[in-house]
């Protein structure tokens, strides 16, 4: 038996509470009134500092992140930063973190965040004169199974057009890093140079040190007792030495963000998670290397390991079964006093990492343990934290729900700082939108996620993933009990929506691959199915807004850059930034002279409706926007049969000349009521049914009894995702976003800069049309075998990044792989050939002339023009 493991199972618990004796320091005990006096003059002094009773942003919380943002806004030169700190700096999470810091993450712009956050911790001793601890031996991810290896291929080519450090290397490579690892099992490794670790305490008094002399104001001991917001949309901020009026506040409270939301109506899903790791004493190995070991994170054995000081720190992440929730606080809240203090260890659930461990790093079983630190770490249901304005409630923000809180920091404080001072946010993070979240979020489901996404911190990471615990939610449609056994269904905002659908013989269990998967072939039959004969597809999570009242078309025009659609005519239209970039993509109808129906993606349905509430309160306008999402349901019928399935069903004449592209008329579908639009995002003929919820079964099996002698089917978001490629469709979140301006995006034909209306980032876009593009969206087809784009591969020429796919695709109707790409305007032309990186392996690729496959009104206008 290892001394590493009789360590753990003999002493760890007597050196465990000497630890904690020693580190876990009661609370002062403060009597708030005595603090409070007044000084010379008319100022009033609280904890020996002035008291501000005005601020423009309260922050509360004074964790990594709170003071992050605290410096950032103050060093932007906003003047009147508050921070309120129920006990002191560090207390909750900060302090007991174990500080690590990495360039890598896999979403794209979350790389950002890191990349902000290093660049900062590696300048502000000097800045601040305060010193941070910051360690830069690199780190190494290890994969030692083959879907590894595709792993970090993958991730490499989303990383190459970033300006992150990052390369894999073999394993002689890792073995010259870290010459501790036994690599009987080492594969591959992906390398970052630039990571670490950090002390999170010297980082958060560095950051306070830099807010404070910046002009930002720290106050604690302050508990915020109540929060009030004013008719202004200001808030009162009560604490006990008085009571703040801020123009916006900042919830930064980490586990105790349920708490402060519920001051002001929100349950904020968010939970504690007990997160365990252990520090080694001096390992002779170790002190006897001449550089610091990188940070290494074995992907299989699902844990991290760090030098610390002559010894080693040790975390492992368990699988749900075994993690542990603190649930008890989100039920009867965190116990008053709690905030620099731990929980007992729990070793067992650790031991099988324990012995995955030593393992890979020999020296581990003769190592002898002196610390163990089992704390609370905040997570939301997705790991994501919740950072921005939230909707509900105007000038409310949040940057709660962090479970790496530390590398997020500095990156999240700058990204919440330049939107506060901008007005819109420096770069697209809607992964991150506290807005994500709804009145679904239910507890159960909560904590259901939170375990499941613990345990998934080292899963392996594929495209397409899905994850099950928790589902369904209560958000489910009219049609999914009786879809839910034919389909594989995906999880869109709480909904439930198929993606593909199975047939007899074909293998209907979640293969989740790099690679083409058993989904595959039943999308091609689907795509088929929609080309030649009709299909029906449930878009019931599309978000669903009805707007109306005396200046509804002065907001939406206001708001959108397109002209409004007359009465019974529905049309596409963008909200844009102040700055001229991609907020949001509407479908928008006028139902009556006044009433207008717009539609957004599942994911943006909040996320939208924030920023035109937003815009209403502050133009004063007087109109109504109601939240209908949950009220309609939505299916799809598209196909060229579509027309022929649906006529049996209604005496509304729905010929070509009768019911036109992009039309809407209230219409009787088997004897029930409900809106018809005449629009498919498959760029076939089609309709979208706009239905009462409780109607949407009965219409449902209407239609399907309806298209029998046509071949009627289902088909999922799959198919419609190819098709939609075909036809060379932009998708919000993919080929436009707030990281881009419609022009690149080749949205002009949406873009009415010459209406009357001074549309929000009119003046921006006629700016940046006047100086010229330097990059554009191009249509490129791909020469591949066995792997599509899924969007985010970098794309190469002569050596050189050149730019990003932003989506793509297998293309069934031509039998190839197709994407977007955004290209500098000099590589646009078509016949350009450049490569894609997919895999580890660079693609041939070629600019072709948009689209492969003709929309059906196109085809339908060729063909009259042609017979005339």
């Amino acid at each position: 038996m290892s001394r590493f493991f009789n360590a753990i199972n003999t002493h760890l618990r007597r050196d465990f509470t000497a630890y904690r004796a020693i580190v876990c320091l009661p609370l002062r005990t403060i009597n708030y009134t005595s603090q409070k006096h007044v000084g010379n003059g008319d100022s009033t002094m609280v904890l020996g500092k002035r008291w501000k009773d005005a601020a423009e942003t309260v922050i509360i919380g004074g964790g990594c992140v709170g003071v992050s943002l605290a410096y950032h806004l103050a060093k932007a030169g906003q003047k009147d930063v508050v921070l309120l700190e129920k006990s002191e700096l560090t207390a909750g999470s900060t302090w007991h973190a174990a500080g690590l810091t990495t360039y890598y993450h896999p979403g794209i712009n979350l790389k950002k965040v890191h990349y902000h956050s290093i660049k900062l911790y590696e300048s502000l001793e000097a800045e601040t004169g305060q010193a941070v601890g910051f360690h830069q031996p690199g780190s190494i991810r290890i994969a030692s199974t083959p879907v590894r290896v595709d792993e970090l291929k993958y991730q490499m080519a989303r990383t190459h057009w970033h300006p992150t450090p990052q390369w894999l290397i073999t394993p002689e490579k890792i073995k010259e890093l870290f010459p501790l690892l036994n690599m009987d099992k080492v594969l591959a490794g992906l390398y970052n140079p630039g990571d670490g670790h950090i002390d999170p305490y010297s980082l958060t008094m560095a950051l306070a040190a830099g807010a404070r002399m910046y002009g930002a104001q720290i106050y604690n001991p302050a508990l915020v007792s109540g929060l009030t917001p004013t008719s202004d949309g200001k808030w009162d901020v009560q604490t006990p030495h008085g009571t703040i009026r801020a123009n916006r506040i900042v919830n930064a409270t980490g586990f105790w963000a349920r708490e402060v939301g519920q001051q002001i109506g929100f349950e904020h899903p968010t939970i504690p998670v007990h997160h365990q790791y252990v520090v080694t004493a001096t390992v002779p190995e170790v002190k006897a290397l001449k550089a610091e070991l990188p940070v290494i994170r074995d992907l299989e054995g699902s844990y991290y390991l760090r030098q610390e000081r002559d010894g080693l720190l040790f975390g492992p992440y368990e699988k749900e079964e075994k993690m542990v929730l603190q649930d008890s606080w989100v039920r009867d809240g965190v116990p008053p006093g709690f905030g620099k203090e731990l929980f007992e260890s729990d070793l067992d659930r650790i031991m099988h990492h324990v012995e995955m461990a030593m393992e890979m790093v020999p020296v581990l079983k003769n190592a002898d343990i002196i610390n163990i630190v089992s704390g609370p770490i905040t997570y939301t249901p997705d790991l994501l934290p919740m950072v921005g304005p939230h909707q509900g409630a105007r000038n409310y923000w949040t940057a709660i729900g962090f479970g790496y809180g530390v590398i997020h920091a500095g990156g999240i404080g700058k990204f919440l700082s330049d939107w506060i001072v901008t007005g819109e946010p420096p770069y697209d993070l809607i992964e991150c939108d506290p807005n994500r979240y709804g009145k679904w979020t239910t507890v159960p489901y909560m904590c259901a996620k939170a375990r499941e996404s613990y345990g998934f911190n080292n899963m392996v990471g594929y495209p397409k993933e899905e994850r099950f615990a928790g589902r369904p939610t209560n958000r489910t449609s009219g049609v999914y009990e009786l879809l839910k056994g034919k389909a594989s269904m995906g999880f869109h905002a709480g909904w439930e929506q198929p993606h593909w659908f199975y047939k007899p013989g074909d293998n209907a269990s979640y293969k989740p691959s790099f690679r083409r998967t058993n989904w595959f072939g039943p999308v091609g039959r689907e795509c088929k199915l929609v080309m030649e004969k009709v299909g029906v597809v449930d878009l019931t999570p599309f978000g669903k807004f009805m707007v109306k009242g005396k200046d509804s078309h002065k907001l939406l025009d206001r708001l959108f850059a397109n002209t409004m659609p007359k009465v019974g005519l529905t049309n596409i239209s963008h909200m844009l930034t102040p700055t001229g970039r991609v907020y949001a993509e509407v479908t928008i109808t006028q139902l009556t002279p006044g009433e207008f129906l717009l539609i957004t993606g599942s994911g943006s349905e909040l996320h939208d409706l924030r920023w035109m509430e937003k815009e209403v309160a502050e133009g004063a306008y007087d109109v109504d926007i109601s939240n209908v999402t949950e009220d309609i349901g939505v299916l799809g019928v598209a196909g060229p049969k579509a027309r022929d399935v649906l006529q049996k069903l209604t005496q509304e004449d729905m010929s070509d000349a009768s019911f036109k592209f992009l039309h809407c008329k209230p219409i009787q579908l088997g004897g029930i009521n409900l809106r018809a639009i005449r629009i498919s995002y498959t760029g076939e003929l089609g309709w979208e049914l706009y239905i009462p919820h409780k109607d949407m079964a009965a219409v449902y099996q209407a239609i399907m009894a309806a298209g029998e002698d046509e071949g009627i089917d289902n088909f999922g978001t799959y198919a419609m995702s190819s098709l939609r490629l075909e036809k060379g469709f932009r998708g919000w979140g993919a080929e436009m976003n707030c990281d881009t301006n419609p022009l690149e995006a080749g949205l002009d034909y949406f873009i009415k800069l010459n209406k009357h209306a001074d549309f929000i980032g009119k003046a921006a876009l006629q700016e940046i049309k006047a100086k010229g593009l330097k990059r554009k969206l191009s249509y490129i087809t791909m020469e591949t075998d066995d792997v599509d784009p899924e969007g985010n591969e970098t794309i190469w020429l002569n050596g050189k990044v050149v730019g990003n796919t932003t989506s793509g695709a297998y293309s069934y109707t031509t039998q190839q792989s197709l994407a977007f790409a955004y290209l500098p305007v000099e590589l646009c032309s078509v016949g350009q050939k450049v490569e894609v990186e997919m895999l580890g392996r660079k693609y041939p690729a070629m600019v072709v002339q948009e689209p492969l496959v003709l929309t059906e009104p196109t085809r339908t206008r060729l063909q009259k023009k042609s017979k005339a």
